[in-house]
């Protein structure tokens, strides 16, 4: 029973909440900057080269006939999509960048107040001090 209680205390942490709400909004944000890679970005890429796909280039590693979709290809045998990975470490790009500037909007944001100007001096400190300076005189 003791280890029941002490696993919902550790699940019911509040640092373990926030990091479970976020992967659960790391996740969406990962599939929006798939969708913004595949269907914005990467259709201007590839019309600026020519119109090429890149997510159909690939080594064919198992002998099969060269212009094959590559989903035909890898049910030939084995393929070195590269291709693929082009537009995957895009995503990686683009999201490590997306991620760059809201943190530096955060830091931006909580950037600290200047200090408030110090307390005034209690007035039985500057008695005791008007005291002591005249005591030395």
């Amino acid at each position: 029973m003791a280890m029941l209680q002490e696993f919902k205390e550790f699940a019911l942490k509040g640092n373990v909440m926030d990091l479970a709400v976020g992967v659960i909004i790391g996740g969406a944000f990962g599939k929006i900057v798939d969708s913004i890679v595949g269907d914005l970005i990467m259709p201007v890429v590839s019309k600026v080269f020519g119109g090429l796909d890149f997510s159909n280039y690939y080594i064919a590693l198992a002998g099969q006939a060269a212009g094959l979709p590559l989903a035909e290809a890898k049910k030939a045998g084995a393929v070195l999509a590269y291709g693929n990975f082009i537009t995957i470490a895009l995503n990686f790009v683009i999201l490590a960048f997306i991620i760059f500037m809201m943190v530096k909007q955060m830091n931006r944001m909580r950037k600290e107040a200047p200090p408030a100007p110090p307390a005034p001096t209690p007035e039985e400190v500057v008695l005791l001090r008007e005291i002591r300076d005249s005591l030395r005189k």
